[in-house]
C-alpha cells in the first residue's frame, strides 16, 4: 500500500464502533441493555480511539425483529429509555469527539406503525398506496392465492392476507413489517421529516438498512421458478435496486443529507458486482458514501443458502479484498471494511480460530487486516477483546433469533420433524447464526459478565467463556487483544496517508498446496531488505528481509524512507 492524492473529509477518517443497544449494557438490572448503560461506557468507548458509534435500532417497536419492526419514527423503545436519554447520549459522545449514526430503516415499517393502521383501515384511505396492495389471485379450482410467488426473506410467502378489505400487503421480512411503497411521493416526504428529525438533534448520519429493496419492479411479477418442490421462490430479481432505487437515493441526499453533512453507508443485499455497486458510491454520482455489500460475512453460505455449508478458506476474503480494495478507486468511490456485524456470527469463530491455543494470535491477525485497509472500518462491540461465537454445546434451543428459527424449523419440518437429522443445521447456526453477533458484551467475570446486574435474566445467553474472555481482564494487560484495537487504531490515525487513503496492491498469491492458518510460513531471499516492522501480532519473526510467520501469524512491513 502507498500513498494517494484522495479527497479528504471527516467519514473517511472515522472508525465506526456498532452498539446492539439490547446487548452493550444494562443500567437498570431488567436484563436488556438500554441508553443509560451506553453512556455509562462512553469513557471506555473513547478510549478506544473510535470515531462514531453506530446505534442499531432504538425506534419504539413492538420488537418482533428486534427493533427492525418501528411503530414510531420519532419516539425510542419504552426499555431502552427516553429522548431525553437519547439527547443526553448525543451530547456525551460529542463532548467526547464522537460521532453518533443511526440505523435508517425505512424500507418497511411495523404493522403497528400508525401509517400502516391507517393504510389497511380502507381501500380509499390516502394512506392505501403508501404501502403496496394486491387483490388475490384464484387457481383453477378457485381457491385464493398471493399475488405473486415471492418468498419472504424470513421464509413463506411474502404477502398476507387482509380479510376485511379483501386484499394482499407484501412484507418482505416478518408478517408483521409491511413494505412501504417508496413510489408514493407523499410517502417519501413523510420519510425525509423522520429523518430530519434526528438529524436536528445532532445524530451525524445513518446506516440504511435494506437500502436497495425500497424500488421494486412496478410490475410485481412471478419469481423465477429455481426449486420446483417449493411453492415460494426467491423474487429477489425483482425487488433489488429496482428501476427508480438510484432516483430515491438521489432526492434523499439533495433533499435530507446534504443540508446536514451526513455520513451515509447503504446495506446493499442482492448485489455484489462491481458496475451495480460503483452507481451508488461512486463521487459523480451523488447517492451514498459507501455500501456493506456482504460478501464478506456470506463467505462461507451454501449454494442452498446460510444454513448450507461452504466452508471458509482464506481465498475467498483475498479474493473479495483484492476486487474491492482495487474497484473502488476507478470511479472514486470509498469502502467500508468489516468483518463482524448484528446479522453475522463472529469472524473469529468463523474464519479464524476460537481454540485457546490460537484465540489471541487470531483475534489480533483479524484486526491487523480490518484496521490497515483503505477505507472506513467498521467495529462489532465486543471484537476488540475477542469475542467469539456461543460453543458447540449450545444446543438449538439457546438460539433465539427468529431468522435462524425459522430456517431451522423449516428444515426441520422438511425432513420429518427428526431432530437426530439436523446435525448439520446445527454446525451451520454455531457459526453463522446471528445470535453470535447479538450476544451480551462481556465486561468483566462476574456472574452475568457485568452486562446486567448478577440476580438479573439477561434477555439472551450470555457465553459462558467470558469468565476468562472479557473486557476488564485485557484493560491492563498490553499483550492483550484489546490493547492490541488500541494501538493498531493510534496506528491508523498516525499513518493515515498510508493506512486510511493509501492505494493498494495486491501480492502475488502463494499456493502450498495443503496450507492452513494453523502451520508455520517463510518468505524468504530477503524480498523485504529497507522495511521494518510496523506492527505484529507476536506470531511472526523478521530479520534480514525475510518474514517468517507462525500459527496465525501477522506482521507489518513499512518501507524505510
Amino acid at each position: 500500500m502507498s500513498s494517494t492524492k484522495v479527497g479528504k473529509t471527516w467519514w473517511k477518517e472515522t472508525v465506526v464502533y456498532q452498539i446492539y443497544p439490547a446487548s452493550f449494557k444494562d443500567s437498570n438490572g431488567d436484563g436488556l441493555g438500554d441508553i443509560p448503560g451506553i453512556i455509562s461506557k462512553i469513557p471506555y468507548i473513547a478510549s478506544l480511539g473510535v470515531n462514531a458509534v453506530w446505534l442499531s435500532p432504538i425506534y419504539a417497536s413492538p420488537q418482533h425483529d428486534m427493533g427492525y419492526d418501528i411503530s414510531d419514527y420519532r419516539d425510542i423503545h419504552g426499555p431502552y429509555g427516553t429522548l431525553d436519554d437519547f439527547q443526553r447520549l448525543i451530547d456525551e459522545l460529542h463532548k467526547n469527539q464522537i460521532k453518533l449514526l443511526m440505523d435508517l430503516v425505512v424500507n418497511h415499517t411495523s404493522d403497528e406503525h400508525s401509517w400502516f393502521k391507517e393504510s389497511r383501515s380502507s381501500k380509499q384511505t390516502p394512506k392505501r398506496n403508501w404501502y403496496f396492495w394486491r387483490d388475490p389471485k384464484y387457481d383453477a379450482d378457485g381457491n385464493r392465492q398471493e399475488p405473486n410467488n415471492w418468498r419472504s426473506i424470513f421464509g413463506g410467502s411474502a404477502w398476507h392476507y387482509d380479510e376485511a378489505t379483501d386484499q394482499y400487503y407484501l412484507a418482505l421480512f416478518l408478517p408483521s413489517q409491511p413494505d412501504l411503497n417508496w413510489s408514493n411521493a407523499d410517502m417519501r416526504q413523510a420519510t425525509y421529516d423522520d429523518m430530519r428529525f434526528w438529524l436536528d438533534r445532532g445524530v451525524d448520519g445513518f446506516r440504511i438498512d435494506s437500502m436497495n429493496l425500497m424500488s421494486k419492479h412496478p410490475d410485481l411479477p412471478d419469481a423465477k421458478v429455481i426449486r420446483p418442490k417449493e411453492k415460494y421462490q426467491d423474487g429477489s430479481e425483482f425487488f433489488a435496486s429496482g428501476p427508480k432505487m438510484h432516483d430515491y437515493i438521489r432526492e434523499m441526499r439533495t433533499e435530507v443529507f446534504d443540508h446536514y453533512d451526513a455520513m451515509t453507508v447503504g446495506e446493499l443485499g442482492f448485489t455484489k458486482d462491481e458496475q451495480s455497486v460503483s452507481e451508488y458510491v461512486a463521487k459523480d454520482r451523488h447517492e451514498l458514501n459507501m455500501v456493506f455489500t456482504g460478501d464478506i460475512v456470506d463467505m462461507d453460505f451454501g449454494p442452498g443458502g446460510k444454513y448450507e455449508r461452504d466452508d471458509f478458506h482464506p481465498r475467498k476474503i483475498r479474493h473479495i479484498t483484492n476486487m474491492w480494495q482495487c474497484a473502488l478507486p476507478k470511479f472514486d468511490g470509498w469502502n467500508s471494511v468489516y468483518l463482524d456485524n448484528h446479522d453475522s456470527g463472529r469472524s473469529l469463530s468463523r474464519y479464524a480460530s476460537d481454540k485457546p491455543e490460537h484465540r489471541i494470535a487470531s483475534a489480533k491477525m483479524l484486526a491487523t487486516y480490518l484496521l490497515t485497509l483503505a477505507g472506513t472500518p467498521f467495529l462489532l462491540a465486543g471484537q476488540e477483546f475477542g469475542m467469539a461465537n456461543l460453543g458447540k454445546d449450545y444446543g438449538a434451543e439457546s438460539y433465539i433469533d427468529v431468522e435462524a428459527k425459522n430456517a431451522y424449523n423449516a428444515i426441520l419440518e422438511q425432513r420429518g420433524g427428526a431432530e437426530s437429522s439436523m446435525g448439520d443445521v446445527l454446525r451451520e447456526m454455531q457459526l453463522k447464526a446471528r445470535d453470535h453477533g447479538r450476544l451480551p458484551v462481556q465486561w468483566d467475570d462476574s456472574p452475568n459478565a457485568g452486562f446486567t446486574t448478577p440476580d438479573a435474566k439477561p434477555w439472551m445467553t450470555i457465553n459462558k467463556d467470558h469468565v476468562e474472555w472479557n473486557a476488564a481482564n485485557q484493560q491492563d494487560d498490553d499483550d492483550s487483544v484489546l490493547s492490541f484495537y488500541k494501538h493498531l487504531l493510534q496506528l491508523r490515525k498516525d499513518h493515515a496517508g498510508l493506512l486510511v487513503y493509501g492505494s493498494y496492491t495486491p501480492l502475488k498469491e502463494r499456493r502450498p498446496g495443503r496450507w492452513s492458518s494453523d502451520q508455520e510460513q517463510s518468505i524468504s531471499a530477503a524480498k523485504y531488505d529497507g522495511y521494518e516492522v510496523l506492527v505484529s501480532n507476536g506470531q511472526s519473526e523478521f530479520a534480514d528481509g525475510s518474514v517468517r510467520l507462525g500459527a496465525y501469524g501477522t506482521v507489518v512491513l513499512l518501507k524505510q524512507q
